[in-house]
């Protein structure tokens, strides 16, 4: 079951947690001043040892053109320069926590729950917004007032991943999750699909976006191809996961889900052998 979502001004310290440190100037100056008559979007990063990128992915966040958003980094307690570099950017940033976590998906969790914006969104600390894009966010949000959620295009090594068509991710995987840096949803919808689900190590995000689409049955909207809200960089969590690990927890995502079974024993038989030849 996913915990019920709340919300924090800092993130609680836990008996059984060791906490590196936290900052931000929500810590410094209390509550952001924001603009009433422009939404607020909240930005999360949540990073692990990410000394090699995360400085270019600050500077892409700080360089938008739209100004009415914050930012909230999360970090899983590196051992490398990371904390550093965060500290640099501290006047920048409008909370950040260093502390152990149970992995990536926790880390989602926390930065979820911090947010005050009335949109949120992740940015992995390896990849890097378009100038633009929360421009870009700001005007699919003004055209489509009742949309739950929007994806914007994102570049990767090998192309565009664009579009959004909800019956993929009720007949196929794999699609969503690889949209993070371009997916924005509004803060209230977030907190009625709940959390991520931490019994899922590999495949979170899928049942994250199979409860969000499937289950509360909630509307999106996409950008046009060519508006690129950001690019991905080789690798990352997603690239380190061997593909029975995921086929099969996100088996075990569409029944626990409810998909009818004859469905999943399709899809099984389907995904089976297309990669036979990975098994």
């Amino acid at each position: 079951m996913v915990d019920k979502f709340k919300t924090f001004e800092k993130w609680p310290l836990s008996e059984s947690i060791i906490r590196i440190g936290e900052g931000g100037n929500r810590l410094k100056y209390g509550k952001k001043p924001v603009d009433k008559n422009q939404p607020l979007i909240s930005i999360i990063t949540v990073t692990y040892n990410g000394e090699k990128h995360i400085e270019e992915t600050f500077k892409s966040v700080f360089g938008q053109t739209y100004k009415n958003f914050e930012y909230i980094v999360i970090d899983g307690g590196s051992s490398d320069q990371t904390l550093k570099i965060i500290k640099k950017y501290e006047d920048k940033i409008d909370y950040w926590l260093s502390e152990k976590d149970l992995g990536i998906y926790d880390a989602f969790n926390k930065g979820m729950q911090l947010c005050k914006g009335d949109y949120l969104g992740f940015i992995n600390s390896d990849d890097v917004y378009e100038v633009s894009a929360l421009e870009t966010l700001l005007k699919y949000i003004k055209k489509n007032p009742d949309a739950d959620f929007i994806f914007g295009s994102v570049k990767k090594h090998w192309g565009v991943l664009h579009g959004y068509k909800p019956w993929k991710i009720f007949y196929s995987w794999g699609f969503y999750s690889s949209h993070s840096t371009g997916f924005f949803i509004k803060t209230q919808s977030a907190k009625k699909v709940g959390l991520y689900n931490l019994e899922y190590k590999y495949s979170s995000d899928y049942d994250y976006f199979f409860r969000m689409i499937v289950g509360h049955k909630m509307k999106g909207v996409s950008t046009k191809r060519n508006e690129l809200f950001g690019t991905f960089r080789r690798g990352g969590f997603s690239s380190t996961i061997n593909f029975l690990d995921h086929f099969f927890e996100e088996i075990r995502i569409r029944l626990n889900n409810k998909q009818n079974k004859f469905l999943v024993l399709f899809i099984f038989i389907y995904k089976y052998f297309k990669h036979k030849k990975k098994f």
